[in-house]
């Protein structure tokens, strides 16, 4: 790679424009622990944020030490693991809290079409942690010795943080996530928004449904996870600190996610990778919430008896299992799948858990994982032909892996699900279904509109 970064050899992975990596050998990292920041969200400043939180606990971050922009290939995770390797391994790390998600740590999220360019990984100048016990840390991440912060200024720079939390310029405190629309617009970019359809309408996508079930009756493939988009547009620029704090107050089970302008809040994990261990939740099969406790068990109920939902997570569980099995010494995957309830949504839900056999890190099992049957569908060269086929759009990075990784490998990733890329005054919504020989188009729609609403409801207000 050149050091711009604009003559690199073709098919080998750049860094974006003005974003030169550092040379192996070059980054210098210091970790220390520091006081619970407790909201770890309404610590990043007015910069591009990157985030993974969930119940408060997490990794956030901001600045840019180094981004790499993969090209499209099924090989681009393997690519992105190279280039991390060869980055962590010269660094020059002091790290007194030895967890994971300390020292060196880079944030990504993938395409989900290996044909797709736009893959990207950011190690970040600073990183603030959180784990359950309320154990915190400070990351500092630079690549010159000049520009590493001193310790005497850590406290300082903590206390910079918060002080970035005064998201509106009329406000002393973060907002209140769960406030009310106030019908005005607002400095945020989220007031007056208008809607457009994305790349389908809302017809001709159920037309696109009706078209899969047919290729599924036909014998073509047994499941394909469909999706479609919808656009917002602001009268400001969008502020997505504040996106990612409403997220986080309602959808607190979720894993609640920013990279490189992708956000949302997610209720898959793909892969969480702690030394040898290595677990996962599956997700396939939905229902929406009942608005009386009588509805919301009724409407439980049928989940758990529904052929076409415990059909549609069957398929989802067996592509996991396929792709671990050979990498796991043990792994423990119930034979059912229990109900997992979340704000607006039930899901059939299953959890895997495992001991893995040679040293692999989080990034190359996500490689391994994606796609899952879950976004992707049954068979998976089948399903993914079709989608393309079908969608009339460009996923990008919606329905790819999205998670952080440290040096040792350990990390967690999630599916980019419940999400929006936002770019200034624009956001763009996508949501998606798995679709079997018993889908129904006009209900497929339906739970799309339900499956919008997190992200909706967080540019509202």
């Amino acid at each position: 790679m050149t050091p711009d970064g604009n003559d690199a050899t073709p098919g080998e992975p750049s860094p974006e424009p003005g974003q030169a990596a550092p040379e192996p050998g070059g980054l210098m990292v210091r970790t220390v622990p520091i006081d619970d920041p407790r909201d770890l969200l309404a610590r990043i400043p007015p910069a591009p944020a990157l985030a993974w939180v969930r119940q408060g606990c997490g990794l956030v971050g901001w600045g840019e030490v180094a981004r790499i922009t993969l090209p499209a290939g099924e090989d681009r995770f393997t690519a992105g693991e190279k280039w991390l390797r060869d980055l962590f391994e010269g660094a020059v790390a002091e790290d007194r809290v030895q967890l994971p998600g300390t020292g060196p740590v880079a944030f990504g999220s993938f395409t989900f079409d290996p044909a797709s360019d736009g893959s990207v990984l950011i190690v970040p100048r600073i990183i603030l942690g959180r784990d359950q016990s309320g154990q915190a840390w400070f990351t500092t991440i630079s690549d010159s010795p000049t520009d590493a912060a001193p310790e005497d200024d850590l406290a300082a720079a903590v206390d910079l943080a918060a002080t970035g939390t005064r998201l509106r310029p009329d406000a002393t405190a973060p907002p209140d996530a769960t406030a009310p629309p106030d019908g005005t617009a607002r400095p945020d970019g989220t007031g007056r928004l208008r809607w457009h359809d994305g790349s389908l309408t809302a017809p001709e996508w159920a037309q696109a449904v009706a078209d899969a079930v047919g290729r599924i009756a036909a014998g073509t493939l047994r499941k394909v996870v469909l999706a479609r988009d919808v656009i917002a547009t602001a009268a400001d620029p969008i502020d997505a600190r504040v996106l990612l704090r409403r997220l986080a107050a309602r959808y607190p089970d979720c894993f609640t996610f920013a990279c490189a302008n992708l956000v949302g809040a997610t209720p898959e994990l793909l892969v969480r990778r702690q030394g040898s261990e290595v677990t996962a939740l599956i997700l396939g099969g939905t229902a929406p919430r009942g608005t009386s406790e009588a509805e919301d068990a009724e409407l439980a109920a049928g989940l758990l008896g529904s052929a076409k939902n415990t059909e549609e997570h069957a398929y989802a569980v067996a592509s996991v299992r396929d792709a671990l099995a050979p990498l796991c010494t043990e792994l423990d995957i119930p034979s059912q799948p229990s109900l997992l309830k979340f704000a607006n949504v039930h899901h059939l839900g299953t959890a895997v858990r495992g001991t893995l056999g040679p040293d692999r890190s989080v990034l190359f099992l996500a490689g391994e994982l994606h796609p899952p049957a879950a976004v992707c569908g049954t068979p998976a060269e089948t399903a993914l032909e079709l989608i393309r086929e079908l969608e009339h759009m460009e996923r990008g990075r919606y329905a790819g892996p999205v998670g952080w990784v440290d040096a040792q490998g350990n990390g967690e990733f999630g599916i980019a699900l419940r999400c929006a890329e936002v770019a200034g005054e624009r956001a763009r919504l996508f949501a998606g279904c798995g679709i079997v020989a018993g889908s129904d188009p006009v209900a497929e729609v339906t739970e799309t509109e339900v499956k919008f609403l997190p992200m909706r409801q967080a540019l509202e207000g």
